[in-house]
């Protein structure tokens, strides 16, 4: 079993696909409104913003908590949580043994909860 696809939800598109394009790197995928759907690829999971989704609490992998946590506060993106150490990895169960999980919370435009996820030796 895989999993295919994340929705989130997302009042303005138009904000929602410029704030998710520069986090992410990559332009979204596919559009279609009406109804309010807008994808974007995350290495072979779709995640959705969809106009009529709850709010969900996304976790996503940045390669650099710090610089990212910087760059989003730069443009004005709320951090409601500085990156921090949550968990030691002593084996490979749930992250790469050896490295601290690091975790960071910001706002999206649309006001969804966002967690970031780095590891550290």
């Amino acid at each position: 079993m895989d999993l295919v696809q994340v929705a989130q939800r997302a009042t303005d598109l138009d904000r929602a696909a410029a704030f998710y394009a520069d986090l992410l790197g990559a332009p979204p995928t596919a559009r279609f409104d009406p109804p309010g759907l807008l994808f974007f690829d995350l290495d072979g999971v779709r995640l959705l913003l969809d106009v009529n989704a709850p709010s969900a609490l996304l976790y996503l992998r940045v390669a650099d908590i710090d610089a990212t946590v910087g760059r989003l506060r730069a443009a004005g993106v709320v951090v409601e949580s500085e990156p921090h150490a949550i968990f030691r990895h002593d084996d490979d169960t749930l992250g790469p043994a050896g490295t601290d999980e690091l975790q960071a919370f910001v706002r999206d435009s649309e006001g969804n909860l966002l967690g970031l996820v780095s590891h550290r030796s």
